[in-house]
């Protein structure tokens, strides 16, 4: 069997950090971040898909954690096509005038061949230190299956190699009928993994939750399944708790799913308050996956 990690889909959620899952002591976001670490041994970094870090900023991400953990890092959202705001952009790669948002075709070449070059210096103190499991590749729900698109995709992993490079898809005709075989057949001979989703069905922005190995890597991202999913508010979207019944029923099928991939990361995005870091924990319990790295125990939450 593979190695199964269990984790969340950010730890600085600003929902998080009120709802009192840290500590008093956890006062700044290292000690947050080595909090974190001594619960879980990965966490997705979702900062990176509105900014692209600096890499001062991921070393320190890398002193605050023991050997062994991960981060998988959602990609800048320029890059998968999402309309970005240009005050997301580095000062000096903006373009003048023009909208407030942009899309990729809108940035000169050479900004945009220079913002992905600092994606990957911010990428590479993570790299060095073995703590990068891989890039997520997040596409928009507008993204449908097309010759262009799957160039596109293409494209982009190779721009993250050599690192691992994890592909989330978001448009039903991609999964539509035989579409669905085509799919996992590009991204096994690309050796893209495959981000099967678990999600509310039945909406225009849902794909049905397909767990199939694509490369050594598998990835798997629960949402919830919340009835406000279309609303548009993130707190109401993200509020689901999964029940002690349905954990056990994903454990049992995330137990043969690892038996076929090299490594499982299993990511709660949840993220309403501290839902998604108590289901990852419930999880976590069922799979007997633990944190790594051995730094005595972790200090006590404070009381009011």
């Amino acid at each position: 069997m593979g190695v199964i990690k269990v984790g969340t889909s950010s730890w600085a959620d600003q929902m998080l950090l009120r709802s009192g899952w840290y500590p008093r002591s956890a006062g700044t976001p290292a000690a947050r971040l080595d909090w974190y670490a001594r619960h879980f041994p990965m966490v997705e970094v979702d900062t990176s898909y509105y900014a692209v870090p600096l890499p001062e900023t991921t070393q320190g991400w890398v002193d605050a954690t023991p050997e062994g953990f991960t981060f998988d890092v959602k990609a800048f959202r320029l890059f998968t096509g999402h309309p970005t705001p240009v005050a997301a952009l580095p000062r000096d790669l903006r373009p003048a005038g023009g909208p407030e948002r942009i899309r990729r075709r809108e940035l000169p070449a050479p900004a945009y061949d220079e913002l992905w070059a600092r994606f990957r210096a911010a990428l590479e103190p993570l790299a060095a230190a073995d703590r990068l499991g891989a890039v997520l590749l997040q596409f928009p729900p507008w993204l449908t299956r097309s010759e262009a698109a799957r160039r596109r995709i293409a494209e982009l992993a190779g721009r993250c190699r050599p690192w691992r490079v994890a592909v989330e898809l978001r448009h039903g005709s991609w999964f539509d009928g035989s579409a669905a075989l085509e799919t996992l057949a590009f991204l096994r001979d690309h050796d893209l993994s495959h981000v099967g989703v678990d999600m509310p069905q039945g909406h225009p922005s849902s794909v049905p939750p397909i767990m199939v190995p694509t490369a050594g890597l598998t990835v798997v991202r629960f949402h919830g399944h919340s009835t406000a999913w279309e609303t548009g508010d993130k707190q109401e979207k993200f509020r689901y708790a999964y029940g002690e019944q349905e954990l056990r029923r994903w454990a049992e099928l995330l137990s043969d799913l690892a038996g076929q991939s090299d490594e499982l990361h299993v990511l709660f995005n949840n993220c309403c308050g501290d839902q998604a870091q108590r289901d990852a924990e419930s999880l976590a319990r069922l799979l007997d996956v633990r944190p790594v790295g051995e730094r005595g125990p972790a200090p006590a939450r404070a009381t009011s």
